[in-house]
């Protein structure tokens, strides 16, 4: 079961952590099982409930999963282990596109907006119990939401897409609880559901959106939270259209108990019009990052929600991190207010490479998916030798297995590092891999 290894402690933290650095020093692999309550306590000498809690405070850490009496093991991707590390070493002379950063010559210089903080901090300076959000950028955040029809609701801030996600999680849900996440989708999401101690729901993904019939099953099944991404979707490109909006709010609407997380990260760099899941139900939140617009080391992300969520996580905020820098947030309204971003612009540029290498791949004969935002997906059959042989021929790709539960493997290639003439070479590159594996191809 646990091969040369054997579990040590006393007491219930001693146990667990003891098992938690056997699996993060490797003793222990991924998928190991774990002995029975009542064999592990005989043998360690100590009361079986205290081997139970010693493995409910493992599960609640993401590091193993327990399934009744099938038993507990070693999470198959321990919360330990970030799924970023699913990476490849990129040789001299190799073009990378794995890293899904945006494309700096697209990101605005930041010195003015940054010298018009400090020239406003001079002024006004933010100090204890001042209020967390600035009131410019406040009005300036509420005002874009109402144009997008995101429903009436206080505004927050955290540092960040997944800071808002983990918190807005960690106000509703407990360890144990069940949350529907896209899959393929953003390996953080994927990562940080076990690392909450929750059990992650896989729901399919189109060029639309979430399916259907997926969200239907899980909302069924007692998941206590939805996650999706309404644009630009993380690898796949899917965007949210009406129509899907509109069968996934009905579906919701029979479960208003349920969490709905509408992750926004693309926004001012799309062109395709929102169409959000929040109101629904009677908890939801809606956020919006400035890393892809910005750069990403901008860490500022504004949300809005119900009250209830909001409070939640605005009170929690307080007593953690206190507030996002009010010298960060006069510097995005800053941009806000200068326009130093061109929504129009940038989504054409990302558009027209997106498509164009969409519609390289299709003349050869290979399915891909990329809707909306900077990403393109390949569906592979050897999801290895797919990226093996893509390095080989130059170009370092990000391997699927970083953003799948169950799905089907692939790639996904980041069109921002791309010129008009490398969009030929990488389709035939593509081409030749996939054709090699027999996957991926129309019909």
């Amino acid at each position: 079961m646990l091969g040369e290894y054997r579990i040590t402690g006393r007491g219930a933290s001693g146990i667990a952590a003891d098992i938690e650095r056997a699996v993060g020093e490797g003793a222990l692999k991924p998928g190991a099982a774990l002995p029975p309550l009542r064999e592990l306590a005989q043998e360690l000498d100590v009361n079986p409930n205290t081997v139970a809690a010693a493995y409910r405070l493992l599960r609640d850490r993401g590091v193993i999963e327990t399934a009744g009496r099938r038993g507990s093991r070693v999470r198959s991707r321990p919360a330990t282990t970030s799924r970023d590390q699913i990476r490849i070493e990129v040789p001299p002379g190799t073009r990378d596109i794995s890293n899904g950063n945006p494309d700096v010559s697209l990101l605005p210089p930041l010195d003015a907006a940054f010298a018009a903080a400090v020239a406003r901090n001079a002024e006004h300076p933010a100090l204890y119990g001042g209020p967390a959000v600035d009131a410019g950028l406040s009005a300036l955040a509420r005002a874009a939401f109402d144009r997008d029809g995101v429903p009436d609701g206080p505004i927050g801030l955290t540092s960040g897409s997944l800071d808002a996600i983990e918190r807005v999680l960690a106000a509703h849900l407990r360890p144990g609880d069940s949350v529907a996440v896209e899959d393929p989708g953003w390996g953080s999401v994927l990562d940080l559901a076990p690392a909450l101690g929750l059990r992650a729901v896989p729901v399919g993904v189109d060029d639309d959106g979430p399916v259907v019939a997926d969200v239907a099953r899980a909302l069924l099944a007692g998941v206590r939270a939805l996650v999706v991404t309404d644009r630009g979707q993380n690898p796949t490109g899917a965007a949210i259209s009406a129509a899907r909006a509109r069968e996934l709010r009905e579906v919701l609407a029979r479960h208003p108990e349920v969490l709905v997380v509408d992750d926004d990260h693309v926004h001012g760099l799309v062109d395709l019009p929102l169409h959000c899941l929040s109101g629904v139900t009677t908890h939801w939140v809606l956020v919006r990052s400035t890393a892809k617009a910005y750069g990403p080391d901008l860490r500022l992300a504004v949300f809005t929600g119900d009250p209830v969520t909001v409070d939640r996580v605005q009170g929690r905020y307080r007593l953690g991190a206190g507030w996002v820098s009010h010298l960060l947030q006069r510097a995005v309204v800053h941009l806000w207010e200068s326009g130093a971003v061109d929504p129009r612009v940038v989504a054409r540029s990302y558009g027209r490479r997106r498509d164009a290498l969409v519609l390289a791949l299709a003349e050869r004969g290979i399915a891909a998916h990329g809707r909306s935002g900077m990403n393109v997906w390949v569906p592979v059959s050897d999801e290895t030798g797919a990226v093996a042989g893509l390095l080989q021929a130059g170009w370092a790709t990000a391997p699927g297995a970083r953003f799948r539960l169950a799905s089907a493997p692939g790639v996904r290639l980041t069109v921002s590092a791309l010129a008009d003439a490398d969009i030929v070479p990488l389709a035939d590159a593509v081409a030749r891999v996939v054709r090699a594996s027999g996957a991926g191809r129309y019909g």
